[in-house]
């Protein structure tokens, strides 16, 4: 309805006016009796009013002027009835906007003269809230009047008025303000031109606006001066006509000016002057009671000071006025705003009243809540270099605030009211626990009311916050006068939120929007600008200690979940912001307050401080025995006044390095908080590894020692288990932790795994952390205290998650776990080899780009670690080191193309030291590695493959992994011979695997790989066990045989000089350096006699390397051959088998002698198939053969020289055997072929030098009977033999005729003479006692001498053949072989029965008979070379037939005939082939046969023995054939020899027979004699034989007498038969028949001579 046009024109004016006629009307009507002059200017306005609408140009103003007056007039008389009706019409004038300037200041008059009646107040108030709302027409002095109006009335009695009144100002107030904004905005597109302000114009206030401001402006400007003026107490300048202004409303229209209008102030300089200049002073100035006043000031000089205590309602006002001014004009007022703020952190002193406190962390919370706010705060204050770091004093008077509340509780008891009945905490009795707390009951198993508990203090949580969001309590208690009581706990209430508050308001300014509900583990690094660092870093620093001081206490404090998650939430909130702005020191101590918070109260302290601070703590600890829990929990919580939450879990602590050994023994105990706090550092650190750094020391030295106490002990892949044992007797774990400890363990391993998300860097201070924390464990363990093994499980486990990056962590992270692995204490060290080989085997399986078999790096890399545990000295370590690589290569063996040498590195850095279990799991590995992987195997690795079996042969703990070992090596020497082709391709470019073989250049790499094995196969031939040794040996011989065929040629001369012969040249010294003592096996085994020492064993291995070469030289002969050196070869191989040869070991020499047979034995064969093999060049061929000839001379000198000393040990004594002997005899003959055109005297002489020692040795009494034929065996041993067979093969070529040879004949003769003489005389071995075999009978000898008999015997018929062959040659009859061989004969000849065996005399006399059959003919023809020999043979003959032995007693009638016989031979061979050639024969020889003959012809044995028991049978035959030789040849011979020679036969006949007669004599009177004597006893039946024999002779003798021509017989003769007829005839008187039978013959031939003979001649003599 309002009158667009301005006049009374258009209809809505129309029918205005008509409607303000019917007011005027009614106005009349109610006004003519009490005020009829009201009613006649009512009437004159109705004809105005009527007027006007009749004439539609009258202008509305005008007309609505002119019917004021009645209106004023109505209100002027005070009748509440007319002023209503006036009222209401002015009301609706100014509704209808019908009132100009001039109507303004009418109405504003009435209404002012309305007001100091007290009219109408409240229909005033809304006139003037009308007239000045509708439009803006009331400027200047009347709207000041206007507000004067109603602030006057705001000032009465009456209630309703004053609060009508109150608001009307507000809504004025905020009205004029309302208009400048208008005002501004209108004018903002019309003006752009900046205008001057002179400020120094505006410093004396007065009632005109300054110049430059518009009309609304001005209005503005000079209320708000004036509001200031009055608040101050002073007079306004424009507000005329004020009587009355209180400081609290006054100050309540400021601030809501200033909270809703700071554009205007902000846009006009004049207002911000106002602002600055007066608001602020004013501030400052009522300030003043509430800094001064301080109410720990006794209560006497305050009320001495009344006017200077501080009044709640003014102070309340005025904080909320600074905290407008702080938040919307801070950065107007940046000065007065740092004054502002030091003065409201002043307002939390502890001695201030409590609703101070309260309101100014009110305040401080409306603030806090403001990131923007605090920004500028930081950027104005703490970022300026000589301003105060407000943000900081703001930070740290809230910490300082907190920790006061718990400080002194009795300073809380006072309030603003003087102290009322419950607004104090009352303390707690020290030690005691409340059983109730603010009413709540508190105890283990009741959940807490929310609130902080420390100290005895207790705080309950009274208003809660949402996070952001500023709630003011007491600032907003606007009507009372009176301090309100405040709960104890709302100062801690409002002091936590503003806590959190600001950390979430420096998290928003940092890092922009707040993190979503699901956090990434992945945070982005901080990404600001320098200046943004410099600014988001000075918050952190200005805040970090407060924050802390205050926050630190409240998590200790806090009695409920909630609470304290906020708290770390907070905390873990700002550590992270610290982090990503790299503020090391904030962050750590941040950390550190969740982990003091995690650990029991002292523990902490000696875990988390450097010093030790043990001594105190280990106090509260001491009762350890204890297990009532209740008494046990509630003396340690409230020991120091403290109240504490339920204890869930009781531990024992982790030594730590700050304790001493042997402190805090006592259980630990931890509270759920202490997990709640465990969870959130596990919360942090998952989700802000990144930013930890060097914290992470921190964050896990409290988790270790949490999962310590809580028993967790790690478990396969790192992560942990619940592991308490039952010997930790004070361990308690209530069931719901026991429940959860599992998850627990879950966030622990988790944690780890996130650091897959970590960069780089962050990921190396996780690992050094993890290191370092490590190593604290190591020292500790060092005292043998049990280690912490969480650092190597979170090692282990952050290493499996990262394996996508291991080259990144590889190496810090194994490099610690080695020296883990080093560690004397044994858990600590098994957890450190379990987590490298863990890892390494979770590497190798792990799936990388490129794939790890084509990686050579990364393999390297990732068994680096697996190897360097080689260098570990623990057996335990190298187990698991070796089942590691046992799995891998399982598990992965195909990938590992290059971390092949790392492998074998590691199998065969196993050495003696480490034990047969440590040697048996790497030969495992080994045999895997050979049986499975060699195909896969790059070829360089596969001498170092052959190192490390040998290696495994060589080790002494285990004789079976050895002797496998050796096996294996075969295993690898069969694979390079079915993969020659593959490797001879492969085997090429750098060959440094190989190790040199100087002396062949060029070698082949495939040659090299098999000298690779060779060399090494030669090495364990020398090992220190024969078991070994014979294994190696008899594989590198066999792998030679098998494949040696592969090498070329010249690699043949590196397998001789470098494998084979330094290898005879080792086992040569070592044989003869070892030991003769005998082994001690310990009892368990019997070892073989043959074997029982070291020497004897050693013996064995050179019998085996030198047969193996022997046998390589022998099968690769001609391949030999034709390398240039084969004669150096073949002469070294000779010296190795000489000295062999000559060891003191039979077993040894003997097969070197085997060898020597061996390789002479091939040459044979290879010469009888001509175009098979390269023969030796002549030139050469002398050489070898000369060699082999020295040798074998060599040998058998040495060997068969007897020994020059007795030698006291007979142990000490060295006897060849039998069996070397005869393989060296057997040898001569393979040798001899060679050399025979080349054999020489001197060599034949060395030779029989040989034979003769050879045979003459004597053998071991032990050994004989395996040897030795018993001694009437007639079987050559098999040496005998040899040396006879060699002495026919001389024989042999001699007879041959090579003219070198056909000189020998004699020395042939002469060797086998010798030997023939041994059949009788068995030879002396030097001067070594010795017996004869035949000596034995059963009783044991040293030495026994062999049965010497059948070799002489064949010896002996040897010679008889060869000179029967030979006797003609000049050469046999020059040099008196026939006279040699009777000297020979005449041994057993002479010995006889003394024979050792009888047939040796037999042979002997038919060898005579035999060869003197052939010899005397040759000795008659050529007189002079055989003159030696008659006289020998007289004296053997002699000493044949008549021997000094007796024979034997026990010979049978047929024996002794045949030796009769033989005798009988003899004395025929005289006969036959002596007596009828005497003229040609010696004269000494032929007398010395007739002495024979005559000695044989009367025979006795009464000279031979005088024993009567033995009776000794008489040669009769024998005698009577001597007799009748003798007596042919003295009597009947003769006929047709020459005169001489008869003359001299004749004498010796005569000489014959008077000897003959003589001695017959004697028998016979010896025997009359005798026999008289023996009266009737007989004589003894030889006696008689004897006397038989004579008279048979002498018969004989008278009949040969009378036979005999009669001139050969002289008459003494004849006279001497006649004079014995008288024995004869005494000799009758025998009792024998067998005397008087032979007696009777003899007389009856005595009957002739009874007639003398007719003819008488006697020749002259005698």
């Amino acid at each position: 309805m309002e009158c667009v046009s301005g006049t009374t024109g258009n209809e809505a004016a129309q029918k205005f006016l008509e409607s303000l006629q019917n007011d005027l009307k009614n106005l009349s009507i109610e006004t003519k009796k009490k005020f009829p002059q009201i009613k006649e200017s009512c009437e004159e306005g109705i004809v105005k009013l009527r007027n006007a609408t009749a004439n539609p140009q009258t202008p509305v103003f005008y007309i609505v002027n002119q019917i004021l007056y009645p209106l004023v007039q109505g209100c002027e008389t005070k009748d509440p009835k007319i002023v209503k009706i006036c009222l209401g019409m002015v009301q609706k004038l100014i509704m209808q906007q019908a009132v100009d300037q001039k109507g303004a200041r009418y109405i504003t008059d009435t209404l002012w003269m309305l007001m100091e009646s007290g009219t109408e107040e409240v229909k005033v108030l809304q006139s003037v809230t009308l007239l000045l709302t509708t439009n803006t027409i009331v400027h200047g002095d009347t709207l000041a009047r206007n507000l004067v109006l109603c602030f006057r009335l705001h000032f009465t009695k009456d209630s309703t008025t004053v609060n009508t009144a109150g608001a009307t100002v507000r809504q004025l107030v905020s009205l004029v303000f309302e208009r400048v904004v208008a005002e501004d905005e209108y004018f903002k597109t019309k003006e752009s031109v900046k205008r001057e302000v002179n400020l120094e114009e505006l410093k004396v206030p007065s009632n005109v606006a300054p110049k430059g401001l518009r009309p609304c402006a001005a209005d503005a400007y000079l209320m708000f001066q004036d509001l200031v003026q009055l608040v101050n107490g002073d007079q306004p300048f424009w507000l005329i006509g004020m009587i009355e202004m209180t400081k609290t409303f006054g100050l309540e229209l400021l601030e809501s000016v200033l909270t809703n209008f700071s554009s205007v102030f902000f846009q006009h300089p004049e207002f911000s002057f106002l602002l600055k200049e007066r608001v602020c002073a004013l501030v400052i100035k009522l300030f003043s009671p509430n800094i001064k006043y301080r109410s720990s000031i006794p209560a006497s000089v305050q009320q001495a000071t009344p006017l200077d205590k501080p009044y709640f309602p003014i102070s309340m006002r005025l904080l909320r006025v600074v905290s407008i001014l702080i938040q919307r004009y801070h950065s107007l007022l940046v000065t007065e705003c740092e004054i502002f703020l030091s003065l409201i952190v002043k307002f939390l002193d502890p001695d201030k009243p409590v609703w101070q406190r309260s309101l100014a962390l009110e305040v401080l919370h409306k603030m806090t809540v403001q990131p923007e706010l605090l920004k500028s705060f930081c950027k104005c204050y703490d970022l300026k270099a000589h301003a105060t770091n407000i943000f900081q004093d703001i930070v740290n008077s809230l910490g300082a605030y907190v920790q006061s509340l718990f400080v002194n509780p009795q300073l809380m008891v006072q309030t603003g009211g003087g102290g009322g009945g419950g607004g104090g905490a009352v303390p707690v009795a020290q030690g005691q626990p409340p059983a109730l707390l603010a009413g709540m009951p508190v105890g283990p198993g009741v959940s807490p009311q929310p609130g902080f508990f420390s100290r005895g203090v207790w705080l309950p949580v009274v208003v809660t916050f949402s996070s952001g969001q500023a709630k003011s309590t007491y600032l907003e208690v606007l009507d009372k006068i009176d301090p309100p009581l405040i709960p104890d706990g709302y100062g801690i209430s409002v002091a936590y939120a503003c806590l959190l508050d600001i950390i979430r308001s420096i998290s928003l300014t940092i890092e922009g929007d707040p993190p979503s509900e699901h956090e990434q583990p992945d945070i982005l690094p901080y990404q600001g600008s320098e200046e943004d660092r410099e600014l988001h870093s000075q918050l952190i620093i200005s805040s970090w200690c407060g924050l802390l001081a205050a926050l630190s206490p409240l998590i200790e404090a806090s009695t409920d979940e909630t609470a304290s998650e906020n708290v770390l939430k907070a905390i873990q909130t700002f550590a992270s912001l610290c982090g990503r702005l790299d503020l090391q020191t904030p962050r750590d101590a941040f950390i550190t307050a969740i982990c003091k918070a995690s650990l029991p109260p002292h523990y902490a302290l000696t875990v988390l401080n450097t010093a030790p601070q043990g001594a105190g703590s280990a106090r509260n600890h001491s009762r350890a025995g204890s297990q009532d829990l209740s008494s046990h929990y509630s003396i340690n919580s409230y020991s120091e006044g403290d109240y504490r939450q339920q204890v869930v879990a009781v531990g024992t602590p982790l030594p730590t390095a700050s304790l001493p050994i042997g402190t805090q023994q006592g259980p630990v105990m931890l509270t759920a908080k202490n997990l709640q706090c465990m969870r959130a550092l596990l919360s942090l650190a998952h989700c802000h590894g990144s930013i930890l750094g060097t914290a992470w020391h921190l964050v896990l030295t409290t988790l270790q020692h949490l999962v310590w106490i809580l028993g967790l002990k790690p478990s396969t892949g790192g992560s942990l288990k619940a592991g308490r044992t039952t010997a930790d007797s004070n361990a308690v774990i209530t069931t719901a932790v026991m429940a959860d400890l599992p998850v627990l363990s879950a966030m622990l391993s988790r944690l780890f795994e996130s650091s897959q998300y970590l960069d780089d860097v962050a990921l190396h201070h996780l690992i050094d952390a993890l290191c370092k924390l490590s190593h604290e464990a190591m020292e500790l363990a060092y005292s043998n205290r049990e280690p912490s093994l969480f650092a190597v499980a979170k090692l282990l486990e952050t290493g499996l998650v990262n394996l996508p990056r291991v080259e990144v962590l590889w190496r810090p992270l194994t490099n610690h776990l080695l020296e883990v692995c080093q560690h004397p204490h044994i858990r600590m060290r098994e957890w450190g080899v379990e987590a490298v080989t863990y890892l390494v085997k979770a590497a190798l399986q792990h799936k990388y780009q490129p794939p790890l078999r084509d990686n050579q790096k990364l393999q390297t890399l990732l068994l680096g670690p697996l190897s360097e545990l080689s260098s570990v000295p623990h057996g335990d370590v190298r187990q698991r080191q070796l089942e590691c690589v046992l799995q891998v290569l399982h598990g992965a063996g195909e990938t590992l193309s290059h971390g092949w040498p790392l492998v074998l590195g590691i199998i065969g850095a196993v050495s003696d030291h480490h034990g047969e279990n440590l040697i048996r799991v790497a030969f495992q590995c080994l045999q895997l590695v050979v049986t499975d992987f060699l195909p896969v195997m790059p070829w360089r690795c596969l001498p170092l493959c052959v190192d490390t079996a040998a290696k495994f042969g060589s080790q002494t703990q285990e004789l079976n992994i050895s002797l496998t070992a050796v096996g294996l090596m075969w295993n690898i020497s069969d694979y390079f011979y079915q993969n020659q082709e593959k490797l001879c391709q492969s085997l090429s470019g750098d060959t440094t695997v190989f190790p040199d073989f100087p002396g062949t250049p060029n070698m082949p790499p495939f040659d090299k790989l098999w000298m690779c094995l060779y060399a090494r196969l030669g090495d364990l031939c020398v090992d220190s066990r024969p078991a070994v040794r014979k294994s190696a040996g008899q594989t590198l011989f066999s792998t030679i045989s098998a494949h040696g065929g592969l090498l070329h040629q010249p690699t043949w001369q590196a397998v001789l000089w470098q494998v084979l012969f330094p290898l005879l040249d080792k086992v040569r010294s070592l044989s003869n350096s070892a030991s003769s003592e005998k082994v001690d096996t310990g009892g368990n085994i019997l070892i073989h006699h043959s074997r029982n020492t070291a020497q004897k064993q050693w013996a064995e291995t050179q019998v085996l390397t030198l047969s193996g070469v022997a046998r390589v030289f022998n099968t690769k002969r001609q391949l030999l051959q034709t390398l240039g050196d084969f004669p150096r070869a073949w002469s070294l191989l000779l010296e190795f088998i000489e000295n062999s040869a000559l060891s003191k070991n039979n077993e040894v020499s003997l097969a070197a002698l085997k060898a020597f047979q061996e390789i002479l034995y091939l040459n044979k064969e290879s010469e009888g198939t001509v175009a098979s093999a390269p023969v030796i060049p002549a030139s050469e061929e002398t050489g070898v053969w000369g060699v082999a000839w020295r040798v074998w001379l060599s040998i058998g000198a040495e060997s068969t020289t007897p020994p020059e000393e007795i030698v006291d040990v007979v142990d000490e004594l060295y006897i060849p055997s039998q069996p070397f002997l005869t393989a060296l005899v057997q040898i001569f003959p393979a040798v001899f072929q060679h050399i025979r055109t080349r054999f020489v005297a001197s060599d034949l002489q060395k030779l029989c030098s040989v034979l003769q020692n050879a045979v003459v040795v004597p053998v071991q009494g032990e050994a004989s009977p395996f040897i030795l034929p018993s001694s009437n065996d007639v079987v050559l041993t098999q040496l005998q033999d040899g040396v006879l067979h060699s002495m026919e093969l001389l024989q042999k070529e001699a007879l041959a005729g090579a003219d070198n040879m056909k000189t020998m004949i004699a020395a042939i003769f002469h060797q086998l003479l010798v030997f023939s003489k041994f059949a009788c005389q068995p030879p002396p071995y030097g001067n070594l006692e010795t017996k004869n075999i035949c000596q034995m009978k059963g009783s044991t000898a040293d030495w026994i001498t062999m049965n010497y008999v059948p070799f002489g015997e064949k010896a002996l018929s040897m010679v008889v053949n060869l000179y029967q062959e030979t006797a003609r040659d000049m050469s046999v009859i020059q040099f008196s072989i026939l006279h040699d061989i009777i000297e020979a004969l005449h041994v057993p000849l002479s010995m006889k029965y003394g024979c050792p065996s009888p047939g040796t005399w037999k042979l002997a006399v038919t060898s005579l008979l035999t060869v003197l059959h052939t010899g005397l003919p040759l000795a008659r023809k050529h007189p002079q070379p055989f003159q030696q020999m008659w006289s020998q043979l007289a004296n053997t003959l002699d000493q044949f037939l008549f021997p000094t032995s007796c024979p034997p007693k026990d010979r049978c009638p047929e024996e002794v005939q045949a030796d009769e016989a033989v005798d009988c031979q003899v004395i025929e061979l005289l006969r036959d082939e002596v007596l009828p050639h005497s003229h040609a024969i010696p004269r000494e020889f032929v007398l010395k046969v007739v002495v024979l003959l005559n000695k044989g012809s009367i025979h006795s044995a009464s000279n031979s023995t005088n024993d009567g028991e033995s009776e000794q049978k008489l040669r009769e035959e024998f005698a009577k054939t001597c007799f009748e030789t003798l007596l042919q040849f003295s009597l009947l011979d003769g006929l047709d020899s020459g005169e001489v020679r008869g003359l001299e036969g004749g004498l010796a006949g005569r000489l014959a027979v008077t000897a003959l007669l003589h001695r017959f004599q004697e028998v016979l009177h010896q025997y009359v004699e005798d026999e008289r004597r023996s009266g009737k006893c007989p004589l003894p039946r030889y006696r008689l034989s004897e006397i038989s024999f004579v008279l048979k002779a002498v018969a004989t003798l008278v009949i040969s007498l009378k036979k005999a021509p009669p001139e050969k017989v002289d008459r003494s003769s004849w006279e001497q038969l006649i004079a014995l007829y008288p024995y004869l005839v005494d000799c009758t008187a025998t009792a024998s028949t067998q005397v008087s039978h032979s007696l009777r013959e003899a007389l009856l031939q005595y009957c002739d001579l009874l007639q003398p003979p007719v003819v008488h001649t006697y020749p002259n003599g005698v």
